[in-house]
Protein backbone atom coordinates (compact mmCIF):
# COMPACT_ATOMS: atom_id res chain seq x y z
CA UNK A 1 0.00 0.00 0.00
CA UNK A 2 1.41 3.63 -1.18
CA UNK A 3 2.31 5.38 1.71
CA UNK A 4 -0.32 8.73 2.87
CA UNK A 5 1.02 11.75 1.76
CA UNK A 6 1.41 14.46 4.83
CA UNK A 7 -0.18 17.94 4.48
CA UNK A 8 1.35 20.85 6.96
CA UNK A 9 -0.80 22.43 9.33
CA UNK A 10 -1.19 26.04 10.00
CA UNK A 11 -2.83 27.69 13.46
CA UNK A 12 -5.88 30.00 12.91
CA UNK A 13 -6.48 32.91 14.61
CA UNK A 14 -9.12 31.40 17.14
CA UNK A 15 -5.75 28.72 18.22
CA UNK A 16 -7.27 25.48 15.89
CA UNK A 17 -5.34 24.29 12.99
CA UNK A 18 -5.69 23.24 9.49
CA UNK A 19 -3.89 21.49 6.78
CA UNK A 20 -2.82 23.57 3.81
CA UNK A 21 -4.27 21.57 1.48
CA UNK A 22 -7.77 20.16 1.46
CA UNK A 23 -10.41 18.07 -0.55
CA UNK A 24 -12.88 19.35 -2.05
CA UNK A 25 -16.20 17.36 -2.61
CA UNK A 26 -18.74 19.38 -4.06
CA UNK A 27 -20.89 17.07 -6.70
CA UNK A 28 -19.13 13.71 -4.67
CA UNK A 29 -22.66 12.48 -3.72
CA UNK A 30 -24.05 9.06 -2.93
CA UNK A 31 -22.17 5.83 -2.73
CA UNK A 32 -19.52 6.76 -5.36
CA UNK A 33 -19.11 10.12 -3.59
CA UNK A 34 -18.37 8.47 -0.52
CA UNK A 35 -16.17 6.10 -1.77
CA UNK A 36 -14.12 8.83 -3.13
CA UNK A 37 -13.87 11.15 -0.08
CA UNK A 38 -12.67 7.34 2.06
CA UNK A 39 -9.70 6.87 -1.13
CA UNK A 40 -8.92 10.47 -0.25
CA UNK A 41 -8.70 10.06 3.54
CA UNK A 42 -6.53 7.17 2.91
CA UNK A 43 -4.07 9.15 0.35
CA UNK A 44 -3.11 11.60 3.17
CA UNK A 45 -5.95 14.59 2.81
CA UNK A 46 -7.03 15.29 6.80
CA UNK A 47 -9.17 18.79 5.48
CA UNK A 48 -12.68 17.78 3.93
CA UNK A 49 -14.54 20.61 2.63
CA UNK A 50 -18.23 19.93 2.32
CA UNK A 51 -21.72 21.76 2.62
CA UNK A 52 -24.91 22.17 3.38
CA UNK A 53 -26.18 23.51 -0.59
CA UNK A 54 -23.81 20.55 -1.80
CA UNK A 55 -26.29 17.87 -0.67
CA UNK A 56 -23.72 15.31 0.56
CA UNK A 57 -22.69 15.60 4.05
CA UNK A 58 -24.45 12.30 4.50
CA UNK A 59 -21.58 11.01 1.82
CA UNK A 60 -18.72 12.62 3.46
CA UNK A 61 -19.52 11.10 6.99
CA UNK A 62 -19.69 7.55 5.22
CA UNK A 63 -16.46 8.08 3.80
CA UNK A 64 -14.99 9.25 7.29
CA UNK A 65 -16.44 6.51 8.35
CA UNK A 66 -15.67 3.71 5.89
CA UNK A 67 -11.86 4.92 5.73
CA UNK A 68 -10.39 3.34 8.39
CA UNK A 69 -9.04 7.03 9.91
CA UNK A 70 -9.34 8.61 13.26
CA UNK A 71 -12.49 11.17 13.26
CA UNK A 72 -9.95 13.37 15.18
CA UNK A 73 -7.21 13.75 12.93
CA UNK A 74 -9.63 14.66 10.05
CA UNK A 75 -10.65 18.43 9.61
CA UNK A 76 -14.19 18.25 8.24
CA UNK A 77 -15.75 21.75 6.85
CA UNK A 78 -19.21 22.58 6.26
CA UNK A 79 -21.48 25.80 5.23
CA UNK A 80 -24.33 27.43 6.19
CA UNK A 81 -26.64 27.97 3.10
CA UNK A 82 -27.92 31.68 2.46
CA UNK A 83 -31.57 30.67 3.12
CA UNK A 84 -30.93 30.00 7.07
CA UNK A 85 -29.26 32.85 8.23
CA UNK A 86 -32.22 33.79 10.79
CA UNK A 87 -30.56 33.08 14.11
CA UNK A 88 -32.82 30.20 15.01
CA UNK A 89 -32.65 28.89 11.19
CA UNK A 90 -29.19 28.95 11.35
CA UNK A 91 -29.02 26.88 14.94
CA UNK A 92 -30.99 24.32 13.03
CA UNK A 93 -29.45 24.24 9.96
CA UNK A 94 -26.11 23.27 12.01
CA UNK A 95 -27.64 20.44 13.69
CA UNK A 96 -29.14 19.22 10.92
CA UNK A 97 -26.06 18.90 9.40
CA UNK A 98 -24.15 17.53 12.17
CA UNK A 99 -26.85 14.45 12.04
CA UNK A 100 -26.38 14.46 8.45
CA UNK A 101 -22.74 13.94 8.41
CA UNK A 102 -22.71 11.38 11.62
CA UNK A 103 -20.05 13.51 13.63
CA UNK A 104 -20.60 15.80 17.03
CA UNK A 105 -19.31 19.10 16.05
CA UNK A 106 -17.81 20.22 12.32
CA UNK A 107 -13.60 21.23 12.57
CA UNK A 108 -14.70 24.40 10.70
CA UNK A 109 -18.45 25.86 9.97
CA UNK A 110 -18.53 28.53 7.64
CA UNK A 111 -21.46 31.03 6.25
CA UNK A 112 -21.27 29.95 2.25
CA UNK A 113 -22.51 33.61 1.26
CA UNK A 114 -22.69 36.88 2.64
CA UNK A 115 -26.34 37.80 0.20
CA UNK A 116 -26.03 41.68 1.16
CA UNK A 117 -29.55 42.22 0.10
CA UNK A 118 -30.86 40.20 2.34
CA UNK A 119 -28.45 42.01 5.15
CA UNK A 120 -29.05 38.88 7.75
CA UNK A 121 -25.23 37.58 7.70
CA UNK A 122 -24.18 39.27 10.76
CA UNK A 123 -27.60 37.34 12.70
CA UNK A 124 -25.95 33.79 11.54
CA UNK A 125 -23.03 35.14 12.60
CA UNK A 126 -23.87 35.31 15.77
CA UNK A 127 -25.71 31.52 15.85
CA UNK A 128 -22.12 30.50 14.36
CA UNK A 129 -20.46 32.18 17.76
CA UNK A 130 -22.72 30.89 20.29
CA UNK A 131 -22.85 27.39 18.47
CA UNK A 132 -18.69 27.60 18.98
CA UNK A 133 -19.13 28.27 22.28
CA UNK A 134 -21.93 25.27 23.00
CA UNK A 135 -18.87 22.84 21.29
CA UNK A 136 -20.92 22.16 18.51
CA UNK A 137 -18.29 23.99 16.16
CA UNK A 138 -14.23 24.36 16.78
CA UNK A 139 -13.63 26.96 14.61
CA UNK A 140 -16.13 29.57 12.48
CA UNK A 141 -15.16 31.88 9.13
CA UNK A 142 -17.15 32.67 6.23
CA UNK A 143 -16.60 31.93 2.45
CA UNK A 144 -17.09 34.62 0.00
CA UNK A 145 -17.17 37.82 2.50
CA UNK A 146 -15.60 41.11 0.95
CA UNK A 147 -13.65 43.49 3.44
CA UNK A 148 -16.56 45.37 4.49
CA UNK A 149 -18.84 42.55 5.52
CA UNK A 150 -15.57 41.11 7.23
CA UNK A 151 -15.67 44.81 8.86
CA UNK A 152 -19.31 44.54 9.80
CA UNK A 153 -18.55 41.26 11.54
CA UNK A 154 -16.29 42.76 14.16
CA UNK A 155 -18.32 45.65 14.63
CA UNK A 156 -21.09 44.21 15.31
CA UNK A 157 -19.77 40.88 17.17
CA UNK A 158 -16.41 41.84 18.21
CA UNK A 159 -15.45 38.11 16.53
CA UNK A 160 -13.44 38.20 13.60
CA UNK A 161 -13.51 34.92 11.31
CA UNK A 162 -10.75 32.34 10.98
CA UNK A 163 -10.85 31.74 7.42
CA UNK A 164 -12.13 33.42 4.60
CA UNK A 165 -12.94 30.91 1.57
CA UNK A 166 -12.74 32.45 -1.68
CA UNK A 167 -12.74 32.04 -5.52
CA UNK A 168 -9.01 32.00 -6.08
CA UNK A 169 -6.84 30.91 -9.21
CA UNK A 170 -4.51 32.11 -12.00
CA UNK A 171 -7.41 34.13 -13.91
CA UNK A 172 -8.22 35.94 -10.49
CA UNK A 173 -5.27 36.05 -8.35
CA UNK A 174 -6.86 38.15 -5.62
CA UNK A 175 -3.79 39.97 -4.46
CA UNK A 176 -5.69 42.84 -2.89
CA UNK A 177 -8.02 40.50 -1.22
CA UNK A 178 -4.90 38.35 -0.07
CA UNK A 179 -2.96 41.61 1.43
CA UNK A 180 -5.70 42.74 3.40
CA UNK A 181 -6.89 39.27 5.01
CA UNK A 182 -3.17 38.63 5.87
CA UNK A 183 -2.94 42.05 7.67
CA UNK A 184 -6.46 41.13 9.61
CA UNK A 185 -4.79 37.30 10.29
CA UNK A 186 -7.82 35.95 8.17
CA UNK A 187 -6.70 32.38 6.76
CA UNK A 188 -7.74 32.43 2.98
CA UNK A 189 -8.95 29.50 1.77
CA UNK A 190 -9.54 28.99 -2.23
CA UNK A 191 -12.65 27.29 -4.07
CA UNK A 192 -12.29 26.08 -7.79
CA UNK A 193 -8.11 26.49 -7.41
CA UNK A 194 -7.73 24.87 -10.37
CA UNK A 195 -10.22 26.58 -12.37
CA UNK A 196 -12.90 23.64 -12.24
CA UNK A 197 -13.99 22.76 -16.04
CA UNK A 198 -12.59 25.95 -17.86
CA UNK A 199 -9.77 26.30 -19.66
CA UNK A 200 -7.44 27.34 -17.64
CA UNK A 201 -4.89 24.45 -16.97
CA UNK A 202 -4.62 24.64 -21.04
CA UNK A 203 -2.66 28.25 -20.40
CA UNK A 204 0.49 28.27 -22.31
CA UNK A 205 2.19 29.67 -19.39
CA UNK A 206 1.03 27.14 -16.84
CA UNK A 207 1.85 24.46 -19.66
CA UNK A 208 5.47 25.63 -20.26
CA UNK A 209 6.48 26.08 -16.58
CA UNK A 210 4.90 22.17 -15.60
CA UNK A 211 7.01 21.40 -18.80
CA UNK A 212 9.85 23.04 -16.96
CA UNK A 213 9.33 21.34 -13.34
CA UNK A 214 8.66 18.17 -14.93
CA UNK A 215 5.43 18.58 -12.90
CA UNK A 216 1.59 18.45 -14.35
CA UNK A 217 -0.19 22.11 -14.77
CA UNK A 218 -3.04 20.91 -11.71
CA UNK A 219 0.53 20.51 -9.39
CA UNK A 220 1.89 23.25 -10.52
CA UNK A 221 -1.23 25.48 -10.12
CA UNK A 222 -1.96 24.06 -6.38
CA UNK A 223 1.94 24.57 -5.64
CA UNK A 224 1.44 28.42 -6.78
CA UNK A 225 -1.60 28.53 -4.50
CA UNK A 226 0.51 27.57 -1.39
CA UNK A 227 3.76 29.63 -1.69
CA UNK A 228 0.87 32.26 -2.27
CA UNK A 229 -0.26 31.47 1.48
CA UNK A 230 -3.61 30.20 0.40
CA UNK A 231 -5.02 26.53 1.23
CA UNK A 232 -6.30 25.23 -1.87
CA UNK A 233 -9.48 23.04 -1.77
CA UNK A 234 -9.39 20.71 -5.28
CA UNK A 235 -11.78 18.53 -6.04
CA UNK A 236 -11.13 14.85 -7.81
CA UNK A 237 -13.13 11.56 -7.37
CA UNK A 238 -10.09 9.80 -9.34
CA UNK A 239 -7.82 8.43 -6.11
CA UNK A 240 -4.50 8.51 -8.66
CA UNK A 241 -5.58 12.08 -9.33
CA UNK A 242 -6.18 12.89 -5.32
CA UNK A 243 -2.34 11.40 -4.35
CA UNK A 244 -1.18 13.36 -7.55
CA UNK A 245 -2.86 16.36 -6.23
CA UNK A 246 -1.25 15.99 -2.76
CA UNK A 247 2.66 15.52 -4.41
CA UNK A 248 3.35 19.20 -4.48
CA UNK A 249 5.90 19.13 -1.13
CA UNK A 250 9.01 18.13 -2.96
CA UNK A 251 9.10 21.11 -5.54
CA UNK A 252 8.97 25.08 -5.55
CA UNK A 253 8.11 27.52 -8.70
CA UNK A 254 10.71 30.19 -8.57
CA UNK A 255 9.86 33.86 -8.17
CA UNK A 256 9.86 34.40 -12.10
CA UNK A 257 7.46 31.53 -12.37
CA UNK A 258 5.05 32.85 -9.72
CA UNK A 259 5.02 36.34 -11.32
CA UNK A 260 3.84 34.62 -14.71
CA UNK A 261 1.40 32.81 -12.96
CA UNK A 262 0.00 35.47 -10.74
CA UNK A 263 0.16 37.63 -14.50
CA UNK A 264 -2.27 35.83 -16.23
CA UNK A 265 -4.86 37.43 -13.98
CA UNK A 266 -8.11 39.09 -15.09
CA UNK A 267 -9.84 41.98 -14.70
CA UNK A 268 -13.34 39.45 -15.41
CA UNK A 269 -11.53 36.62 -14.17
CA UNK A 270 -14.39 35.11 -12.30
CA UNK A 271 -14.96 31.25 -13.16
CA UNK A 272 -18.99 32.26 -13.13
CA UNK A 273 -19.24 36.01 -12.64
CA UNK A 274 -20.28 35.19 -9.00
CA UNK A 275 -19.69 38.67 -7.16
CA UNK A 276 -20.57 38.77 -3.93
CA UNK A 277 -21.06 42.05 -3.49
CA UNK A 278 -24.35 41.42 -5.36
CA UNK A 279 -24.88 37.62 -5.58
CA UNK A 280 -27.00 35.84 -3.47
CA UNK A 281 -27.13 32.11 -2.77
CA UNK A 282 -30.26 30.55 -1.29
Amino acid sequence: MTQPHTVPERTLLDGTTLPELGLGTYNLRGTAGAEAVAAAIRSGYRLLDTAYNYENEGAVGAGIAASGVDRDQLRVTSKLPGRYHRYDQAVEAVQESLYRAGVDCFDLYLIHWPNPKQGLYTEAWQALIDLQEAGLLRSIGVSNFLPEHLDRLHRETGVMPSVNQIEIHPWFPQEDQLSAHAELGIAVQAWSPVGRNSQLQQEPVIRGIAEELGRSPVQTILRWHIQRGTIPLPKSADPARQRENLAVYDFELSEDQMERITGLGRPDGRLAGQDPAVYEEF
